[in-house]
């Protein structure tokens, strides 16, 4: 694209979201449960974000990267990168925020027959169905492939007994993308496949987990004798392992993106509600180190990020790269809530919104624990980053 074009395409962008994004639609939500998530049972909260749905969703903009014909926009990489500078300009919320969009859609786009791509794509796109995820179990979460939720061969039919824990959203979704082991006689990442599974099928249950900062998307999801069409299958019979991996490079990605910018828990906006300035200057010298250094940490990450973009339009994409976000960018959020807690005292221990003028920030810092952890650990990251991006041996 040209210097021209970009900038033609970057005014006539930034016109159509001026135009069609309701202002009640821009600026920051604390309850993410706000936000329009789709599905079968869910409803819009007011007119304006029914508005703004469905003016994404016509213009092709839910999945912008996507092909027309599965509800998408057709743009290009450095397109994309102009809708989001732009949305970031004005602040516009998500029109639709979807497992289907960030995890499954990219997986289906390369994995999936074109039956599937048809009737799924198109349903996340127009927010008909709430997707979860079935990865993690009891006794595999690091180790992903030592999953043991089992799917036998019944003909036409798999018969699906186990269970899936840290299901973000289990007990909302209309259906759940899962890991099965198809196979138990040979090498663990070898056995395993990728199936679709309806929610409202018989044997489903979901179970929630409560966490220590008081709120929980999370549920524990048990399968018992749960019967699955064979068309359901994504990719071939136990190759699902590939499919896991290349699905996981863009669940990193989502979650490295926590620790960025955030209006209601920006460090520096917060520090000048708190102290008094000393001649423009804040006067608590070692808190003024360690906001200075977030703040660099934080521009250098997201550099980073504009490298990786830069590098992927040129080809140059590294599916590890996606490990190295995610380590960076949940250490980041960890980094900012703790200079957080700093910042704001014990005033702000209580987990009460109606007596703490920023909201949750206990619970806030509290969750943000877990970050390091859901998605892969840190651990896990560094060795992938060692090996797939230093070249270091792995013994």
């Amino acid at each position: 694209m040209s210097e021209n074009n970009k900038d033609d395409f970057r005014i006539k962008t930034r016109k159509w979201l001026e135009k069609n994004c309701p202002m009640s639609m821009r600026g920051k939500t604390d309850d993410i449960k706000e936000l329009f998530w789709g599905g079968e049972n869910t409803s819009f909260t007011s007119e304006d974000q029914k508005k703004w749905f469905e003016a994404m969703y016509h213009k092709g903009w839910i999945a912008p990267q996507w092909e027309q014909k599965y509800g998408g926009g057709g743009l290009s990489i450095l397109e994309n990168k102009i809708l989001l500078q732009e949305m970031s300009r004005l602040k516009c919320k998500q029109p639709l925020i979807s497992f289907g969009i960030s995890m499954l859609g990219p997986a289906l786009l390369k994995f999936g027959n074109e039956n599937q791509k048809d009737k799924y794509l198109n349903e996340i796109t127009n927010g008909k169905i709430r997707w979860a995820q079935g990865y993690s179990e009891p006794n595999a979460g690091s180790d992903l492939a030592g999953l043991q939720c089992k799917a036998e061969d019944k003909g036409d039919h798999y018969l699906i007994n186990g269970s899936k824990i840290w299901t973000s959203y289990g007990d909302m979704g209309d259906w759940i993308f899962c890991l099965v082991r198809t196979d138990f006689e040979v090498k663990k990442q070898m056995g395993i496949s990728f199936l679709l599974i309806d929610m409202k099928s018989e044997g489903v249950m979901t179970r929630a987990i409560k966490l220590i900062s008081g709120k929980s998307p999370f549920t524990e999801t048990f399968f018992d004798n749960v019967k699955v069409p064979k068309e359901n299958l994504v990719g071939e019979l136990n190759k699902g392992w590939t499919i896991a991996k290349y699905l996981l490079t863009h669940e990193r990605q989502m979650i490295g993106g926590m620790g960025g910018d955030d209006e209601k828990f920006n460090p520096r906006e917060i520090a000048l509600e708190s102290f008094d300035l000393k001649d423009g200057i804040l006067p608590n010298p070692i808190l003024r180190n360690e906001l200075s250094e977030y703040e660099m940490d934080d521009k250098i990450f997201s550099m980073t990020i504009e490298r990786a973009i830069d590098e992927a339009k040129a080809g140059n994409e590294s599916g590890a790269a996606s490990s190295l976000f995610k380590y960076y960018g949940t250490e980041l959020n960890q980094q900012r809530m703790e200079l957080i807690m700093s910042l704001t005292g014990s005033s702000e221990l209580i987990m009460d919104s109606e007596k703490n003028k920023n909201g949750y920030i206990a619970a806030k810092f509290l969750r943000s624990k877990g970050n390091t952890i859901e998605g892969g650990t840190s651990e896990v990251q560094l060795n992938i980053i060692s090996k797939n991006i230093l070249g270091l041996p792995t013994k």
